[in-house]
């Protein structure tokens, strides 16, 4: 699908040269002098090389649409995350790098959306947050405030978070997947 390059958003994947990139951020410029051009910063999606573009805003681009299709994770083989589709019961698997940090937090049985297209693997979204258990905590230093600082603490999957010192060891807690940050106790 052909768009204008004043289109393009944040997580649109543009096909250029024979591969597809994720458009990570774009920024419209006007200069004081001739056209307003898009300034796209993009990544490739299976080197991860990322690159800037710049488009004249009518300049037309390839869009493609990716199919985005609910599996649930059910184990790694080596390097490689299983799923299965929950309607057909086929399996798929997904390179760990694909995945990225977030792979820390699959859990059996998680839902996750993965990001197809013409049946390949692209991307793979985690739900936006996971609860975990605290099986390491650095005791609490004398003088701390709750809220002004953390400490390291090592989760059940093996993860170095930090934490506030009020948790302990045998505490579950609500972690976000996007970058491992501590959201809050896990009610029980």
């Amino acid at each position: 699908m052909k768009i204008n390059a004043i289109d393009i958003k944040p997580g649109n994947v543009l096909e250029q040269n024979g591969k597809l990139w994720l458009v990570l951020k774009r920024e419209l410029i006007q200069p004081g002098k001739g056209g307003a051009f898009a300034q796209v910063e993009m990544r490739d999606m299976k080197s991860g090389i990322k690159t800037n573009e710049r488009y004249r805003t009518q300049e037309t681009v390839e869009r493609v649409q990716l199919e985005d299709k609910e599996m649930q994770f059910l184990y790694f083989e080596g390097d490689f995350a299983n799923f299965m589709d929950n309607e057909s019961f086929e399996q798929l698997q997904v390179e760990r790098p694909l995945i990225g940090e977030p792979a820390d937090f699959l859990q059996e049985g998680m839902i996750c959306t993965i990001k197809l297209y013409e049946g390949q693997a692209l991307g793979v979204e985690l739900p936006q947050s996971v609860i975990v258990t605290v099986v390491e905590a650095d005791p609490v230093v004398k003088g701390q405030t709750a809220s002004s600082s953390y400490k390291p603490g090592k989760l059940d999957n093996g993860r170095r978070v930090m934490i506030p010192p009020h948790i302990e060891a045998g505490t579950r807690i609500v972690v976000s997947t996007a970058d491992g940050s501590y959201i809050e106790r896990a009610k029980d």
